[in-house]
């Protein structure tokens, strides 16, 4: 057998050595024609939400793996005794300042990625950063209370239910109006997709904080 892939491999290394690659034709930009075709400026958002949307799918769900490993693998753990924050006033007032920021640039890049630099993962990103600056200048239990009062929890599973069936809809070939190049609401199923999952990594990314703050007592 090992033979087998001996020639294998010494075929593909002659292949690569005679057949020369296509020329490409620098006639066409690429780029232009992914917007065209996905009705969104940013070429970015739409190789990621479709052409490259079996990708999305599965990051989304490793995403999701991970968040219920942190959580199985510290269950049998005892929670700290001793919680790490900031005490003193000056930082508290600049972390929640920068936990503001944080929030208002997530909601800006979850509802307009689609138009310019950032998307869903980025919008989640700063959503869960918001959460942490916000984690170590409060105290744990008021962040469990509102996690459980808000039901995050469920959301975030349902965000990605959500976004799961949108996908393989888009996948199978329906799409939404693409609408006007450049408006806020155009894109088809793109800026949805950009909104379910900048929900599901900021309430991920929220879940991963608690578990964290509980069983090691520091993010």
């Amino acid at each position: 057998m090992k033979w087998v892939y001996i020639i294998a491999g010494i075929s593909l290394y002659v292949k690569m050595l005679v057949i020369p690659n296509p020329a490409p034709d620098l006639s066409i930009s690429i780029v232009e024609s992914i917007v065209q075709d996905s009705g969104v400026p940013n070429a970015v958002s739409a190789i990621i939400f479709r052409n490259r949307l079996y990708d999305t799918i599965f990051e989304v769900v490793v995403f999701t793996i991970a968040i219920l490993g942190a959580s199985f693998l510290l269950a049998n753990e005892r929670p700290s005794c001793i919680i790490y924050q900031f005490t003193d006033q000056p930082s508290i007032v600049l972390a929640r300042l920068g936990a503001t920021i944080a929030a208002l640039v997530g909601i800006e890049l979850a509802i307009r990625g689609h138009l310019s630099p950032g998307g869903g993962f980025a919008a989640g990103v700063a959503g869960g950063t918001a959460i942490g600056l916000v984690a170590i200048t409060s105290s744990s239990q008021w962040m469990q209370a509102i996690y459980k009062r808000w039901h995050a929890a469920t959301w975030e599973k349902v965000s990605v239910l959500i976004f799961t069936v949108l996908a393989v809809i888009t996948l199978v070939g329906l799409e939404l109006p693409h609408g006007e190049l450049g408006a806020l609401v155009s894109g088809g199923v793109i800026p949805i997709l950009n909104i379910l999952v900048a929900v599901k990594v900021a309430l991920g990314s929220w879940a991963v904080i608690l578990v964290f703050i509980r069983y090691r007592g520091l993010l």
